[in-house]
């Protein structure tokens, strides 16, 4: 991991002009997410500035369409929502390829989080991004379950409320009802939940935190859900780590428990900054995490930070150190 401190890493980028022309640009297309609608657009598109499209179909196919296609091509970008998005990045980090291929993104999903954070706003104007946009390279964050292989995120890794209640939703929920289908289970997941038991402790460069937790969030690209502003600073070398602690007087079932977690109260919020850290959860079972909607299960894991490992064509509104 590069060190979170000292120079500007990017201060060597020509970040005003635009990206060359490569010799192969392959588009890693999911047909099935979001609303299923984009897929005649995006080959359209694609036959049009010259680029290939490989399709998945199944889960898992990103990953391996990613890593199979690293080595050849000269940008490989993901079309779909977070989840796709998070399954091409992993195919790169496992072809050990994210130093040498740029990465870039097509919105198509549920949620496209990600790719409103770098300033992607829609199919048409991604592709016109891809070429004459800025190049930024942007922080990966990883988890390891139990000292096992890094897993990547760009998002975020959640456990607790919110992390149950999308490994909840089902691929029909996502289709029929949008982002509601993820709220509709927050909701009715809230009267029965009772809080994780967790311990942060830094590795290197940031805070600790322990105690009962309803929800943590560690954000690399993703802020806290709801907050208003820019995105998280994704040039850092750190992970936003917000902690809403399960208190014992919060009325769970009353209607203004969902608005006081997401509102932030002050008496049960922690943020924290951490480059490395380890995470145990003190529960009989494992914890689900979710790592930018793709689900693990752990007691003990490691969270850290790997600073402007991720070549990505960014569009204009893309904030480089937000406030």
């Amino acid at each position: 991991m590069v060190s979170p401190e000292g120079d500007d890493p990017q201060t060597d980028m020509n970040l005003d002009g635009a990206t060359t022309e490569p010799e192969r640009t392959v588009v890693v297309l999911n047909p099935v997410s979001g609303d299923g609608e984009h897929g005649p657009q995006v080959r359209a598109l694609a036959e049009e500035y010259g680029y290939e499209v490989r399709t998945t179909e199944a889960d898992g196919d990103g990953i391996d369409i990613a890593r199979r296609v690293a080595a050849e091509a000269d940008r490989v970008v993901a079309c779909g929502g977070d989840g796709t998005i998070n399954h091409v990045v992993r195919g790169l980090w496992q072809a050990d390829a994210l130093a040498d291929v740029t990465f870039g993104v097509v919105p198509g999903g549920t949620g496209n989080d990600f790719a409103e954070n770098v300033g992607v706003g829609s199919v048409l104007e991604a592709f016109e991004i891809l070429e004459r946009g800025r190049t930024r390279r942007l922080d990966v964050g990883t988890v390891s379950v139990d000292g096992g292989t890094p897993i990547p995120f760009l998002n975020s890794c959640i456990c607790g409320l919110t992390a149950d209640a999308s490994a909840a939703t089902t691929p029909e929920q996502k289709r029929r009802y949008g982002v509601l289908a993820y709220a509709g289970n927050t909701l009715r997941q809230l009267a029965a939940y009772d809080g994780l038991d967790i311990t942060i402790r830094p590795v290197e460069g940031g805070d600790g935190w322990s105690g009962n937790a309803a929800l943590v969030l560690f954000g690399n690209a993703r802020g806290f859900p709801g907050e208003e502003g820019p995105a998280a600073d994704i040039e850092d070398g750190f992970l936003d780590v917000t902690v809403i602690e399960d208190r014992p007087a919060m009325d769970l079932v009353g209607g203004g428990a969902l608005f006081e977690l997401f509102d932030r109260d002050p008496d049960s919020l922690s943020r924290l900054r951490t480059a490395h850290a380890e995470v145990s959860v003190e529960t009989d079972e494992a914890a689900t995490f979710s790592l930018d909607g793709e689900m693990v299960s752990a007691r003990e894991l490691t969270v850290e930070a790997h600073r402007t490992a991720l070549r990505t064509v960014v569009g204009p509104d893309y904030v480089v150190h937000p406030e």
